[in-house]
């Protein structure tokens, strides 16, 4: 399994700590990241967008010129879609429907590969004692100071803790996500990833379906 250092809330290593080789040493699949993406995003659109057609515009009805004689080609009402302020033709009409499926499988290692590739380019920091915080954004602030984070970063929970979340919800660096619900986008676009010893756990529970014991080492 591969060890990652283990720090305390004030930012001194406290061991080193086992990361789940199947989540944190996948193989890195690009297109199917991209693919976890797509679909994440597409699954987020309302599809609420409606133009107006001929029959909505507010544009008289009545024939603008004679059929024949005027040297013109035939037009009846204004509100055609060839004119200036008439109807769109083929436009949204408000039911669109963006939603994509992908299989919980691929969603899974998608997942897991993003968590490798953070991995492997040095993005995940892990800490423990973290749940003890007090809901103060003070004391949330100093913790990143302590670290002395560059970017953003993307907080995993184990669970909801409210101690934290009153912690971190303003300070604008801090994205919040729980590891029972994390997936590729919030992983590839939160920053680095700050996670909890705890959050470990419950990722091999969750997506591996194993009941485990504290991998800290010294």
């Amino acid at each position: 399994m591969p060890k990652i250092d283990l720090y305390t809330i004030s930012g001194t290593k406290s061991g080193q700590i086992e990361l789940p080789k199947e989540i944190f040493a996948a193989k890195i699949n690009s297109p199917l990241m991209a693919q976890a993406v797509r679909v994440y995003l597409s699954n987020q659109r309302l599809g609420l967008a409606k133009a107006q057609t001929r029959s909505d515009v507010n544009r008289t009805k009545a024939k603008w010129f004679r059929q024949k004689g005027t040297g013109h080609a035939r037009h009846g009402a204004r509100s055609a879609p060839i004119f200036v302020g008439g109807g769109k033709a083929h436009g949204p009409n408000g039911e669109q429907n963006y939603n994509l499926k992908m299989s919980k499988a691929m969603k899974k290692k998608a997942l897991f590969s993003a968590l490798s590739a953070k991995l492997k380019e040095g993005e995940i920091l892990v800490v423990k004692d973290l749940a003890k915080v007090e809901p103060k954004t003070a004391k949330m602030a100093k913790m990143l100071e302590n670290f002395k984070f560059k970017k953003q970063i993307l907080l995993v929970l184990p669970q909801k803790l409210e101690n934290v979340f009153r912690a971190a919800r303003n300070i604008a660096q801090i994205n919040l996500a729980q590891a029972d619900l994390l997936n590729t986008y919030e992983v590839l676009n939160g920053g680095q990833v700050l996670l909890m010893a705890e959050s470990i756990e419950k990722l091999e529970e969750v997506f591996l379906g194993k009941k485990t014991k504290k991998h800290e080492t010294k």
